[in-house]
């Protein structure tokens, strides 16, 4: 107990380390936990599986994945001088100058290690160093999966098989004495490409076009074909055993010769230092976050005018889900944006719970419920709620318009949007961005680089998506980041820094005073426009936008009075009076005439025409106007025919003969069955109550504190049971039992046992079985033997338990050093 003995497993590794670093363990690999481990044995089963054990290496950083490549190709297992070697090289490359590499290496190893054996890759004593065996066959060579480091299979896993003849003829040609064994032919040959001395010497001898051979195979892919009548220079390589045979037509470059080329090293380029992100421009930081606020309010206005948009009911969904194409350039048009940004709009709205499907048998997307009460919010808590949203969302836009894998387009809000992925890339985006000082603009390029040192193995994606799918999403992250307002040419805003370290009440401060006061007034023009120099407020905006078009934005939006929108306003149940006094209320400037005249003769044709359901009819107390419509050609199509001097019949329904009639030039105006005119206002269609989509993680959740420490608790209670030493019992006593069986006692002694532990407050080893009849084993330390049942503190599960004594299948005492 004294001395420390070497782990034998990786169970054995687990067992030694302390509750911390277990916890490290759990922390940096979640899925272990899932469900929690009964006992380190059994986490060391579960940290080497394959799917564990790659998603563990998708997590690693570009050196440590290097240094676990590294011990893949090494002997198993190997000393720290060796990876350290394979990492850095023997030194002997010919006087190439690689002092800052190696010292680069050097000092990086020790913590590349460290993050290897904190997530239980790597695990024994430095100078006994074993990959997983799970990640070995992972990264080491194959035909099938080329090692990444480029190297082919050992000498010895070349020739297996290899005939002993052959063998000998190798060695042979290669100048060393020939032997009949096998393995001693093998070990020579191992041993002559391992010597740097005696390989030199060999290749001297190499006709200049072998080694040119030798160099199109030493960085991988090690592997060649050859025809049935080899060329000389391949035929030299291949007598010697620089050259290998896979099969018929392939041949393989072995490991030990390859390191002799590569003067040990196991990677062209080691990169033990993270690339740096290099600044793009240098930019006044308020003048950062201006920027930023200002499109920040663009968002706003952008998704409020989207919404508005769809605010009567949206367009139909597809019937495989999503949003037509059709239908998402009519968005873009009427936002005047692209369509890749319109479609990133349309999920943003509803990645924040502000837009979804309505459930009707006629499904159509429309605003929820929630849209109403952010347009209640101010302007910073809006903001916040969308940048909040778009952070964690894993639908990505930048999708809408490929195909997935089997072909099919994307849609905007379609299915198979999802990249689990998304959240952590952009997250690490910013957090990139964050490390620069205020105000500069990171180079994308470099930007990348970093990203891909940082997981290289990341980089995969489904078919059809290109094979750097994190790069991809990092680029659309940083225009999508642009767009909303969390970047302001270029660089991250103050806003945005406060939002990812603080919080959303720290971010909407800083912001709140860079956006725009809303106005209460707009300045009417003599040509019958109004221009509003700013944001309105929303009472003024909505009013305007009933009773005026909107021509442009920009800095200032310029709205275009027309009959049609004028009559959009009567419709709404306005009077003339009422929009003229609207007007001199909220205008700095007077009336202009011309849009007086305008609504007057508007308000005076506005109802002189009545349309209801006859189908469909005209009433009109002005008989010369419907003599005037029945003699126009383009009320051919709507089958008038009059019904009395004052009304006309129509076969078109209500609300298309209104639309013909407004076209032809006239006013009219709908009416009820009870002949009242109806008061058309702009519906506002909602969906019921809806939750935002919920983000699809990209794996378990990682465990808070609370959880961590109940786990490990639980691991080292599970592993005291199943690992306690039991006190021996005399040969053929009644307690005797197999290893691995539970412990059998009679009833008697059973109960003797646990009354003597009571008293003596000691702990004792025994099987249970429960309800359910599942046996387990347990270590207790019995409080109270009373009515058939025993009180005791269970090691196994960390708390206080009841068990029935007649579910007690035995019970034995523990060693004296078995605690």
């Amino acid at each position: 107990m004294g001395t420390t003995t070497p782990p034998r497993t990786l169970a054995e590794a687990l067992r030694a380390r302390g509750d911390e670093s277990l916890a490290g363990l759990l922390r940096a690999r979640p899925d272990l936990l899932n469900p929690v481990p009964n006992d380190i044995t059994q986490l060391a089963t579960r940290a080497g599986t394959r799917a564990s054990v790659v998603r563990a290496l998708e997590h690693l950083d570009r050196f440590a994945l290097q240094t676990a490549e590294a011990l893949a190709v090494a002997q198993d297992p190997a000393p720290y001088d060796t990876l350290l070697s394979l990492l850095t090289g023997d030194g002997l490359d010919d006087g190439e100058q690689r002092d800052d590499v190696g010292a680069a290496v050097t000092a990086a190893l020790p913590g590349a290690l460290a993050t290897l054996r904190e997530q239980a890759l790597v695990w024994g004593e430095d100078e006994r160093l074993r990959l997983v065996r799970t990640a070995r066959e992972l990264l080491a060579p194959s035909p099938q999966h080329p090692s990444p480091t480029g190297l082919g299979p050992t000498v010895a896993e070349a020739t297996a098989g290899m005939s002993p003849g052959r063998l000998q003829e190798i060695l042979v040609a290669a100048g060393l004495p020939a032997t009949h064994d096998p393995v001693s032919a093998v070990a020579a040959l191992s041993a002559l490409f391992t010597d740097r001395t005696r390989m030199a010497e060999l290749l001297d001898t190499a006709p200049v076009e072998a080694l040119s051979v030798l160099d199109r195979l030493v960085w991988g892919p090690p592997y060649g074909e050859v025809t049935p009548n080899p060329t000389p220079p391949v035929k030299w390589l291949r007598d010697r055993g620089l050259l290998l045979p896979v099969s018929t037509r392939t041949v393989v470059l072995p490991r030990e010769a390859a390191l002799h080329l590569r003067a040990g090293r196991a990677h062209r380029v080691p990169e033990p230092v993270p690339p740096v992100v290099a600044a793009a421009a240098e930019r006044d930081p308020q003048a950062v976050d201006r920027a930023a606020a200002g499109q920040a309010f663009t968002a706003l206005s952008t998704v409020e005018e989207l919404l508005k948009l769809w605010n009567g009911g949206g367009p139909a969904i597809l019937r495989a889900g999503g949003l037509s194409v059709r239908e998402l350039k009519r968005v873009a048009a009427a936002l005047e944006v692209t369509e890749p940004v319109a479609a990133f709009w349309v999920e943003l709205a509803y990645a924040a719970g502000l837009l979804a499907t309505d459930g009707e048998s006629d499904e159509r997307y429309a605003p929820t419920p929630a849209y109403d009460e952010w347009l209640d919010l101010s302007a910073q808590d809006r903001w916040t709620h969308l940048a909040t949203a778009w952070l964690p969302a894993t639908r990505v836009p930048g999708l809408v318009g490929g195909q997935d894998a089997k072909g099919r387009a994307l849609s905007a809000l379609g299915p198979e949007l999802d990249r689990s992925a998304a959240p952590e890339v952009r997250r690490r985006v910013l957090a990139l961005f964050a490390q620069l000082p205020p105000g500069t603009a990171p180079d994308p390029e470099t930007l990348l680089r970093r990203l891909r040192w940082e997981r290289p193995l990341r980089g995969s994606s489904p078919a059809g998506e290109g094979t750097d799918l994190r790069s991809r999403l990092a680029l659309w992250t940083l225009n999508e980041a642009e767009l909303l307002g969390i970047t302001g040419r270029g660089a991250l805003s103050s806003q945005a820094r406060a939002l990812l370290a603080e919080g959303e009440d720290a971010a909407g401060a800083l912001l709140a005073p860079l956006l725009p006061e809303p106005l209460d007034h707009v300045l009417l023009q003599a040509d019958l426009t109004a221009v509003a120099p700013g944001p309105l407020e929303r009472p003024l905006a909505e009013t305007l936008s009933v009773l005026a078009d909107v021509e442009s934005k920009g800095g200032a939006t310029v709205y275009r009075f027309t009959p049609g929108s004028v009559r959009r306003a009567l419709d709404a149940g306005q009077a003339a009076a009422d929009l003229h006094a609207f007007l001199a209320a909220h205008s700095r400037t007077p009336v202009p005439q011309p849009l007086s005249y305008l609504i007057d003769d508007v308000a005076r044709r506005h109802g002189h025409l009545r349309i209801g359901a006859a189908s469909a009819y005209v009433r009109c107390d002005d008989e010369a106007v419907l003599n005037e419509i029945l003699a126009d050609r383009r009320s051919t199509g709507l089958r008038l025919r009059r019904l009395a001097p004052t009304v006309l019949a129509s076969q078109a329904d209500p609300g298309s003969l209104l639309e013909a009639l407004r076209e032809m030039g006239y006013a009219p105006a709908a009416e009820s069955a009870e002949g009242d005119v109806l008061i058309t206002r702009a519906g506002a269609r909602r969906t019921p109550p809806r939750t935002p989509p919920t983000p699809v993680p990209e794996g378990p959740p990682t465990p808070d504190d609370t959880l961590l420490g109940a786990a490990v608790r639980a691991i080292r209670a599970g592993d005291t049971a199943a690992t306690v030493v039991r006190k021996e019992q005399p040969e053929g006593a009644t307690g005797a039992r197999a290893s691995g069986s539970l412990p059998r006692t009679t009833s008697a002694e059973t109960l003797a046992t646990v009354q003597a532990a009571a008293m003596t407050g000691t702990a004792v080893w025994i099987g249970y079985v429960n309800a359910e009849g599942a046996a387990s084993q347990r270590v207790i330390a019995p409080v109270r033997v009373e009515g058939g049942f025993v009180t005791a503190y269970d090691h196994t599960a960390d708390e206080v338990r009841t068990f029935a004594l007649h579910r007690i299948t035995g019970v034995a005492e523990l060693a004296e050093d078995g605690t």
